[in-house]
């Protein structure tokens, strides 16, 4: 097969000016934002704040990395050409996992240098009481799901959770940058392969991740839809990621001249619609399926989040969330429009932060065993992670942009892609 022939409209295929600055200034950042959150953890009481925020920092941007595998195994599996100019900077998103990995690791010091119920209650059996002061090890519900919730099994299941995550985005890497250089369709033929088994791996994998890192927080909750929910965040960050990198890269003169069109804009607008959609659906679903039974085993985690700020947290959800967004996306003109929807792009971020955070922070309780409130030095500290983890995680991407070409020059896909129209 030869090389398909690029319009010379898209001449820009190589960045129009060094990314050096933009990435030493992400690093800094997050460098500085990472040290302010940590010295949180001097503050009498401080340790399990901190804790809390750095696991919504984290647990925020894996979200995005996991969002943008996903998305590259999406295009890959249904072959979409319309994707295939935006598909590489996806894959330079995906080399953050091996930083999140590696700043996964401050938890599982905290768990195990720290008082061991300090993030997560459950891994202290002997100390950390529950309701009717019976200690973890003395709960039947516990002993139900001793065989998961163990520490083996957390640090075992985590270390997996990221090798597939680092071993599916190398891989995708590889073969699409190997293509650049020698055109040969092997490596389509070879992506097409690995997004066939790596769609359910990081569907189990991320599964899991939701389960192990935000479910078991409270362990008594019981839910068959975690998974899911955490998958609707993922893809709606990638795809918000997704419009601001799109439009950088637009405002810096490299995705002009030909490489991006508002057909382009509309179909990563129509995906953040449908995720949008998507979300609403799952989150409902939950939400009425646990009412509906009445068992007090699950009723009990929604009624700690319709007390006092967290009910208004809640209502945020429903129409911060949802209605406003699903009502912008609906518009053909906000959608094409690059800045109207880079501003719907950050408002989901920020949304969908507060998603975590409403899904998160109440398991952190106070003497009296009431969730603590939402504006608290927790919400601080989940601040600055989201901060210092995302410039760790930016400036990964922006590092990874001069070592290969902006668009992949060589895919069977790509000119169809560059002329793309619906």
């Amino acid at each position: 097969m030869s090389s398909p022939a690029i319009p010379a409209s898209a001449a820009p295929l190589a960045a129009a000016t060094p990314y050096s600055t933009a990435a030493n200034r992400a690093l800094m950042i997050g460098v500085v934002a990472i040290i302010v959150t940590w010295l949180g953890a001097l503050i009498p009481g401080g340790l399990q704040q901190v804790g809390y925020g750095w696991l919504i920092g984290e647990g925020f941007w894996v979200a995005v990395a996991i969002g943008f595998l996903m998305l590259t195994l999406l295009l890959h599996i249904f072959d979409a050409m319309w994707g295939t100019v935006l598909r590489r900077q996806l894959e330079h998103g995906l080399t953050s996992f091996k930083w999140l990995a590696l700043l996964f690791v401050p938890l599982l010091l905290v768990t195990v240098l720290g008082p061991r119920d300090t993030i997560w209650g459950w891994m202290d059996l002997n100390h950390r009481v529950i309701a009717e002061n019976t200690v973890v090890g003395k709960d039947i519900i516990y002993w139900r799901k001793a065989g998961l919730l163990n520490f083996n099994a957390f640090f075992i299941s985590t270390a997996v959770f990221f090798g597939v995550f680092v071993w599916l985005s190398a891989r995708l890497r590889q073969a699409s940058i190997a293509q650049d250089a020698d055109g040969s369709p092997q490596w389509t033929i070879k992506n097409r392969f690995t997004a066939g088994m790596g769609i359910p791996l990081v569907a189990l994998a991320l599964t899991g991740v939701a389960i192990f890192w935000f479910k078991s927080l409270e362990y008594h909750w019981f839910s068959t839809m975690y998974g899911v929910w955490y998958f609707a965040d993922c893809m709606r960050l990638a795809l918000s990621c997704g419009v601001l990198i799109m439009y950088w890269l637009w405002q810096r003169g490299d995705y002009q001249g030909g490489v991006i069109n508002k057909n382009h804009w509309h179909s990563i607008g129509q995906l953040m619609l449908a995720f949008t959609v998507f979300w609403a659906y799952v989150c409902f679903g939950q939400y009425f399926l646990i009412w509906n039974a009445n068992v007090p085993e699950e009723t009990f985690w929604f009624n700690e989040r319709e007390f006092g700020l967290w009910y208004a947290i809640g209502m945020v959800q429903v129409f911060g969330n949802f209605l406003l967004p699903f009502l912008l996306l609906l518009s053909y003109r906000f959608k094409v429009t690059e800045k109207i929807i880079r501003r719907i792009a950050i408002y989901i971020l920020v949304t969908t932060f507060i998603d975590l955070c409403w899904n998160i922070m109440p398991a952190l309780k106070d003497a009296a065993g009431n969730a603590k409130p939402f504006f608290s030095l927790t919400l601080l500290w989940a601040i600055t992670s989201v901060i210092g983890i995302g410039g760790i995680c930016i400036w990964s991407y922006i590092r990874a942009i001069p070592t290969t070409k902006l668009i992949p020059i060589r895919d069977p896909r790509i000119t169809e892609s560059l002329t793309y129209h619906e």
